[in-house]
């Protein structure tokens, strides 16, 4: 399963109301880091299908959700378990680290 586009209107029933965890990306057209991590997040989202759900949110669409998390900087990854934030951070990072930072929350 390739990573799911989740707006504002979309994030309680994709990423609160998921019957498992999720990791959610929150990035910008605009954000060269963001896009530095878009790839390593398309293979994860293949590596873990049936597991764990990856989800994007661009934050210039949509305000609201990154406003109520306090996203501060991008990209921020935040992983969401029973509707719960148990994880989060911020920046890039190569593929093996964002791995294991999953595997670890999970």
């Amino acid at each position: 399963m390739a990573t799911v586009a989740v707006t504002d209107d979309t994030f309680e029933s994709e990423v609160v109301n998921s019957e498992v965890p999720v990791v959610v990306d929150f990035w910008a057209e605009w954000c060269g880091p963001c896009k530095q991590i878009g790839p390593a997040l398309e293979e994860l989202a293949v590596e873990y299908d049936g597991k764990i759900k990856i989800a994007k949110v661009n934050v210039d669409e949509n305000p609201s959700m990154p406003a109520q998390l306090g996203v501060r900087g991008i990209p921020a990854l935040f992983l969401f378990k029973g509707g719960q934030v148990v994880s989060n951070k911020t920046g890039a990072a190569p593929k093996a680290a964002l791995k294991g930072w999953i595997d670890e929350a999970v």
